[in-house]
């Protein structure tokens, strides 16, 4: 299977088409995941600047095929990683917002819970963090009006991410322009 059977884009970059090479690799390389790799597809590749030297790799996945990406998340990941150094990678959901209906834009059709902008953020965070749980949320207002959510990780899948805490943080804040802070509570950091 050539690389370019795994982008749904039309104009792959440089970096979708590197990605999908590691892809077809892992999936001649390793019998135990080529049946799971094989259906899988991603739509685009963002590179985003993280904190010092490191840069994170988010890369988009339609919503059907999200859950197959579950199944081998952990692992995926890991194996770019490797082929990436100084890259943190992460799967999201290609999601869609649909405007709030106004005076100017009726429709016919009520707009779907779905696509609203407060579910898409809320999912984004879902999948941002996914082998680990979202156990608590707290937003603290600011005295010039800003708003900073407090996002508490559940602890037992610590290991997996806590060296990912600030590349979360400037996804979900380049993605939604919201600014929010990671914990994982039981440890002093």
């Amino acid at each position: 299977m050539s690389a370019t059977a795994k982008i749904l884009s039309s104009d792959p970059s440089e970096l979708e088409l590197q990605v999908a090479q590691s892809f077809v690799d892992l999936e001649t390389n390793s019998p135990d995941l080529k049946a799971d790799l094989r259906l899988l597809q991603f739509k685009s590749i963002k590179e985003i600047e993280v904190s010092g030297n490191k840069r994170a790799i988010v890369i988009f996945v339609p919503v059907p095929l999200l859950t197959s990406f579950h199944k081998v998340q952990i692992r995926l990941t890991r194996e770019l990683e490797k082929k990436f150094p100084d890259h943190h990678v992460v799967f999201l959901a290609e999601r869609r917002i649909l405007p709030k209906p106004g005076r100017s834009n009726r429709q016919n059709q009520k707009r779907p819970r779905s696509r609203t902008l407060s579910h898409v953020h809320d999912k984004i965070l879902e999948d941002l963090v996914f082998p680990t749980e979202i156990i608590g949320k707290r937003v603290r207002y600011l005295v010039g009006g800003n708003k900073i959510a407090k996002v508490l990780l559940d602890s037992k899948d610590s290991s997996n991410i806590d060296y990912k805490l600030d590349s979360f943080q400037s996804i979900y804040s380049k993605l939604t322009g919201k600014q929010v802070v990671f914990e994982i509570p039981g440890e002093t950091l």
